[in-house]
């Protein structure tokens, strides 16, 4: 879950309701600092999508121009008090969601680790071998390096990250990934493809790292070894 800062007040998760989405006005981008103030105002938006925040543009507009005139239309206690209730909100909201992600994730794994071809390890991982390489070489030590190409999804298909589909294999110290993967790259061989299945507690456990995979969250990973670099 990110924090963002509001009036000075951190904000969890997501903010305020987008309101006149997509009324862009006609301005002037002429100048040097028509276009130096557009790219300030790109940045930030570009910051807000990234964090997947919903802000009210036409508010955010107000409180610069304000500010700009040296005026401020509401008490800094009220900004205070609206930011609390805002975080308390979506606090609340992550923690109904974490609880359902973790139990659908657990009801999911245990109805995958019956399916023929599916292992499963004392740490909880399953995994099932799509494609098996030469059987040559050793597996990667947890020191290594290692050259994959992995796609990511939730267990309903939500796809939220993928080298193959970005055309570029990802290159990563074994001992600074997830415990699942970790784990299981260690059993692998290059050329081996496997399909991973990870419980939340070898994955990102409690913990959002991005607005597209939800905290608690089991996951689902396609994970070609290509190459093993010593570290």
């Amino acid at each position: 879950m990110k924090i963002v800062k509001l009036a000075g007040i951190s904000v969890l998760g997501l903010a305020l309701v987008a309101c006149n989405e997509g009324q862009n006005k006609d301005v002037s981008l002429d100048s040097d600092m028509d276009k130096v103030s557009y790219g300030m105002g790109l940045n930030i938006g570009k910051n807000f999508k990234q964090q997947d925040l919903e802000m009210n543009i036409d508010a955010i507009a107000a409180g610069m121009r304000d500010a700009m005139a040296g005026q401020q239309r509401l008490e800094d206690d009220v900004i205070k008090a609206s930011a609390e209730a805002v975080r308390d909100r979506e606090m609340e909201k992550q923690r109904a969601l974490s609880d359902a992600q973790s139990q659908e994730g657990v009801a999911f794994l245990a109805e995958n680790a019956k399916r023929e071809g599916v292992n499963s390890t004392p740490s909880g991982l399953q995994y099932e071998i799509i494609t098996q390489g030469s059987g040559e070489g050793e597996s990667p030590k947890v020191t290594d390096v290692v050259s994959v190409h992995y796609h990511g999804t939730l267990i309903d298909g939500t796809v939220f990250d993928s080298s193959v589909e970005r055309n570029q294999p990802a290159q990563f110290p074994l001992n600074a990934v997830i415990a699942g993967w970790t784990e299981a790259l260690q059993l692998m061989k290059v050329g081996d493809k496997w399909k991973l299945y990870l419980p939340a507690e070898i994955a990102y456990g409690a913990r959002s790292p991005s607005p597209k995979i939800p905290a608690n969250s089991a996951l689902i990973f396609e994970v070609e070894l290509l190459d093993i670099k010593e570290s």
